[in-house]
């Protein structure tokens, strides 16, 4: 090493090169350091710009609730509430109070089924301004113990349909919200605040029982639909008690609201996508909701695209206060979600009365299924045989349920090729391949067909389709015009993605 440094200080040419070298690395540990230096005394300065928290700054506590600001401070009547409540929930109020004021459910419920009442456990999942009257009923009907799950807050928009926020609950989240204003009211009631989103992953512990006593029933007031269909499908395998709430948005009038099995549900693009998802996990039916029928038209209020300069800012989802939730305001009449709400709460109180309640009838369409099913088995029996095929003992990939599925959920109950919505059945569209039976396994013969080649049609278009086209010589195309093909082609396209999901 000493010796090549010599040689290299007895060079002229490697002198100069050497000081060069030395040279940059102490310009460049001086430029670093005054960097760092500089740093240091800026975040100092900034630190040192920040005032100290008294009362002159009240603004940046945190109140109790969890509020952003404390510029609203509870006021002397609050306290008293909050102390009322303490003591309350502790036993220390009068029951004949209690009783005195849930006087007029007393009579209608009757003594036993307040009691049920007062003594159940309601979790309310989402607690916005359905979930917000849903709770403010069920405490003021005198249910004592409530779980409120939600991972929002308050804002200024909330206010046009919350049940109890106000100005002074902005910023706050929403179950702490609707616990301080409601202990204003029932103080004996039982709040357990969880300031959290739902997930499948927590349900678990966010639906576990309450000092040892299950949820006698669970309110969905969920609007994001993976989170939905999580908590219906969670409720459902373990058999706990569940209503859930369809889309208030873009509703307004209330004759059309109705209470009835999630399998009846129409006219709902939430309650669409939710039955969907619940049918790919074999929930078909069983789950009461709230929806309504009414049907957008001219001049009402629908939620519009995103516009394009949204689009310019960045992905989408990105767009978003969390992942996979909605990033467009909805047009949300205030008066409706409080209807779902109240609706849900009533349903909720009846159950767990006792009380007799008889609603609208869901649809009874089973028997009509069956009749598909077997017009179908039909007609791939007779395409069998125009194939030359043996058709004795033929089986089709199909049942009664993905028939529901394809009627109701794919072409919404109408024929694709008239619109009609009687004497329907389901035919194949296209002509199949020679070998469209599977004869691999001895003794047994079952027909290829997918869920994806099939439409709806009336019974009189079927014979039709089947004799001109899958017997016949003529192609689709040669039958029916460009509005009937491409909606066949994007409900087929729809199916396929939906596939997935099964």
């Amino acid at each position: 090493m000493s010796s090549w440094v010599s040689r290299a200080t007895a060079s002229h040419h490697a002198q100069l090169i050497t000081t060069a070298i030395v040279s940059g690395i102490v310009v460049g540990g001086a430029v670093l350091g005054f960097q760092k230096a500089r740093r240091m005394y800026r975040v100092a300065e900034m630190k040192a710009a920040i005032p100290d928290i008294d009362e002159e700054h009240h603004a940046t506590r945190l109140t109790e609730y969890g509020a952003a600001s404390n510029a609203f401070a509870p006021s002397n009547e609050d306290k008293r509430s909050m102390a009322l409540a303490a003591r309350a929930r502790k036993g220390d109020y009068d029951d004949d109070l209690i009783l005195e004021q849930l006087a007029r459910n007393r009579v209608f419920l009757t003594d036993e089924g307040l009691q049920k009442l007062r003594s159940a456990f309601v979790i309310v999942v989402g607690c916005g301004g359905v979930g917000s009257h849903a709770t403010a009923a069920l405490a003021r009907s005198g249910c004592s113990k409530l779980r409120l799950i939600d991972f929002d807050q308050v804002t200024l928009s909330s206010l046009n349909r919350h049940a109890v926020a106000t100005l002074a609950d902005v910023g706050t989240p929403k179950v702490h919200c609707i616990r301080r204003r409601l202990e204003q009211i029932t103080p004996w009631t039982h709040f357990e605040c969880r300031n959290e989103l739902f997930s499948e992953v927590n349900a678990p512990a966010q639906l576990a029982a309450m000092n040892g006593q299950e949820p006698d029933f669970v309110i969905d007031a969920i609007d994001n639909i993976d989170s939905k269909v999580a908590l219906l499908n969670y409720c459902y395998k373990n058999k706990i008690r569940v209503i859930s709430s369809m889309g208030a948005g873009c509703k307004s009038d209330p004759t059309k609201i109705f209470i009835g099995d999630i399998s009846a549900s129409t006219d709902d693009p939430l309650s669409k996508s939710t039955r969907r998802k619940l049918r790919a996990l074999g929930v078909k039916d069983g789950i009461p909701v709230v929806f309504s029928t009414e049907k957008p038209g001219p001049g009402k209020a629908q939620l519009l695209p995103l516009p394009d300069e949204e689009f310019a800012k960045g992905t989408v989802g990105e767009l978003g206060v969390l992942p996979d939730f909605r990033v467009r305001i909805l047009p949300v009449l205030g008066t409706m979600p409080a209807i779902f709400g109240l609706a849900v709460a009533n349903h909720v109180i009846l159950e767990i009365a006792g009380y007799p309640h008889d609603y609208l009838p869901a649809k009874g369409r089973e028997k009509m299924y069956d009749s598909i099913l077997g017009s179908l088995q039909g007609a791939e029996e007779r395409l069998a045989r125009s194939y030359g095929f043996d058709s004795q003992g033929l089986k089709i990939p199909i049942t009664q349920d993905d028939v529901g599925y394809l009627v109701e959920e794919v072409y919404h109950g109408r024929s694709v090729i008239s619109d009609l919505a009687t004497r329907l059945c389901l035919m194949r569209w296209n002509k199949p391949s020679e070998d469209f039976i599977d004869k691999r396994t001895p003794g047994q013969k079952n027909s290829l067909l997918q869920m994806k080649d099939l439409v709806v049609m009336t019974k009189e278009e079927a014979a039709k389709h089947e004799k001109e086209v899958l017997k016949g010589d003529k192609k689709p195309e040669d039958l029916y015009d460009e509005k009937v093909l491409n909606t066949v082609r994007l409900k087929m396209e729809e199916e396929e993605r939906f596939a997935r999901f099964r």
